[in-house]
């Protein structure tokens, strides 16, 4: 009896701090760190410190928040150097017991990889993994290429649009078993890799990501041009209360810090769908006036890196490895790593005026790899959000119409409402479809994760 008690009791514990997240979710996409979505968890990020201390005998525990790769004190860059150190950085950390991955792309994160591993003969050890995405995103055939040329292995997973009994299957036991909840466009694509290549559980699976705060992450045109003004317009934030998630207000009303990688649902509609939801207004004003004196190109590095990159990115990879049981490697996050490209100076890293970014990397990829990361630009992984939601919308209603969270009678009105608006030529038709598709993201995971559900 006693021990049924405590576990509802802890179980309740853990619900009434998501009330607290939801908003987050919702709003922005991410629950800032150290925060999570459930009670006394912290997550100590990039930059965060704890102080655990006693007082008056109990634990008190303060925590900070200090970007650690300001741009400043730099030194000389060393191309064989970053290439070894890469190598090292993935080599030391793969169980050769276990198949190994690589996930690839025409970028410059994983061909950097891809090409300490070849210089260190490891292309018998290590295979390239690829997704073909839709349209121009697709990326896979630059992929192949590159591994042939390199002498990897290499494999193309596609995306899945149309849910099967099958797919669906591998979905649900991707939620019960996730520590955290994700919004993560690409959330959904992961559970289906599984399911065109099973060997990728229990294997060593290695990324590209985690370089966004030490290689410094250059603001886009637009965040150029919309900071100066948004420390005045975001102070409009009553409007938060009164206009819907695809109304263009949304972006003119954002804090500064907003600006890189924070959007979602209005107030209005995350007031209307979660009762208990608060504006996260106070946090991003608050975050946005501690930096308010700061280079735009350190603001946008920490706040996209700290948040966007690690709760919404990398976070997905960590789901995704804790629930299939596999090793995650970013050897660009590796500490070695990380302290020689926060030291080495910004003539390496980005252009302040074509805004380019990682050019040591392109310089090193073109002269070695002939791979003009220029010419090709910026693609990255894509997943087709939208057409999931259209193509299983009465499974994804199902989900999202028995989570507790939402109130029952507006949670089909607003989704209803977006859903007319993606299949309109709204010029945010496309967001309305991810709204629906993160409200469902962060349903299924309340109805069956089993860290909150017993």
């Amino acid at each position: 009896m006693g021990k049924t008690f405590a576990w509802n009791a802890w179980l309740q514990f853990v619900k009434d701090k998501l009330k607290s997240a939801a908003p987050f979710l919702l709003q922005s996409g991410v629950v800032p760190p150290p925060k999570t979505a459930c009670q006394d968890i912290y997550i100590l990020g990039i930059g965060d410190k704890a102080k655990v201390s006693t007082v008056n005998g109990k634990i008190d525990i303060q925590f900070s928040h200090e970007f650690p790769f300001l741009n400043a004190n730099r030194l000389q860059a060393d191309e064989d150097l970053i290439l070894k150190m890469l190598a090292e950085a993935t080599i030391s950390r793969i169980d050769e017991s276990k198949p190994s991955f690589l996930f690839h792309s025409a970028g410059k994160d994983s061909n950097s990889i891809a090409l300490a591993l070849a210089e260190a003969g490891w292309q018998n050890r290590v295979t390239l993994i690829t997704q073909q995405s839709k349209g121009k995103a697709d990326e896979s055939y630059i992929s192949k290429k590159i591994a042939q040329k390199l002498g990897f292995k290499h494999q193309i997973i596609y995306e899945i649009d149309l849910l099967e009994s099958e797919h669906k299957s591998l979905i649900d036991e991707y939620f019960i078993n996730a520590p955290f909840p994700c919004t993560d466009t690409v959330t959904l694509a992961y559970p289906l890799y599984t399911y065109q290549v099973p060997s990728l559980k229990h294997a060593n699976i290695i990324f590209g990501d985690g370089n966004d705060s030490h290689m410094i992450s250059p603001p886009d045109k637009r965040q150029q041009s919309a900071l100066p003004f948004s420390q005045w317009t975001s102070k409009a934030y009553f409007l938060r209360s009164i206009i819907n998630s695809e109304n263009m207000l949304n972006a003119v009303i954002r804090t500064p810090s907003e600006w890189f990688g924070m959007s979602g649902l209005s107030f209005k509609d995350s007031k209307k769908i979660f009762t208990p939801s608060i504006s996260v207004y106070s946090y991003w004003s608050q975050e946005s006036q501690v930096r308010s004196s700061w280079d735009i190109f350190d603001h946008k590095s920490d706040i996209y890196s700290t948040r966007a990159i690690t709760e919404r990115m990398i976070r997905k990879l960590h789901n995704f490895v804790d629930v299939n049981h596999s090793s995650l490697i970013l050897p660009f996050a590796d500490e070695k790593v990380a302290n020689y490209f926060s030291n080495i100076p910004e003539k390496y890293l980005f252009d302040r005026d074509s805004l380019k970014n990682k050019l040591i990397l392109r310089k090193v990829l073109k002269e070695r790899l002939d791979l003009d990361s220029d010419k090709i630009g910026k693609m990255g992984w894509t997943y087709d959000s939208s057409s999931v939601v259209l193509k299983n919308w009465d499974w994804m209603m199902g989900e999202i119409g028995s989570c507790k969270l939402w109130n029952d009678k507006n949670i089909f009105f607003v989704c209803e409402r977006l859903k007319n608006k993606m299949q309109s030529n709204h010029k945010y038709a496309d967001l309305s479809g991810k709204l629906i598709y993160r409200i469902y993201l962060i349903s299924a995971w309340h109805n069956k994760n089993r860290y909150i559900n017993v």
